[in-house]
């Protein structure tokens, strides 16, 4: 597993200002936090998405490709700080 920390720097509302992602095999996601600019926070998983946050159709590039574009900036991150991330911001599904 890798996980990602991007930030997006823009000054659009309807777009998230940082992403968070778990990558798997092939480096496609399989979870996903977007924050956006006033608080909210929207997830994806295999289980779940929103109208706003899905799930990425194919591979995320490298931190490095990342980084060669200015309005982004992005970094690794450990699996504890994600997980930490992730259950501050994700609530669990009903049964």
């Amino acid at each position: 597993m890798e996980y990602i920390n991007v930030l997006w720097k823009h000054q659009d509302n309807g777009y998230p200002i940082r992403f968070v992602s778990e990558l798997g095999e092939g480096r496609f996601e399989l979870r996903k936090l977007e924050f956006f600019a006033d608080g909210t926070v929207d997830a994806a998983s295999g289980e779940r998405e929103t109208e706003r946050t899905r799930l990425g159709l194919v591979a995320a590039p490298s931190l490095e490709r990342i980084n060669q574009d200015r309005q982004f900036e992005g970094s690794s991150i450990g699996q504890d700080e994600f997980e930490a991330l992730w259950l501050e911001h994700v609530r669990p599904a009903t049964q």
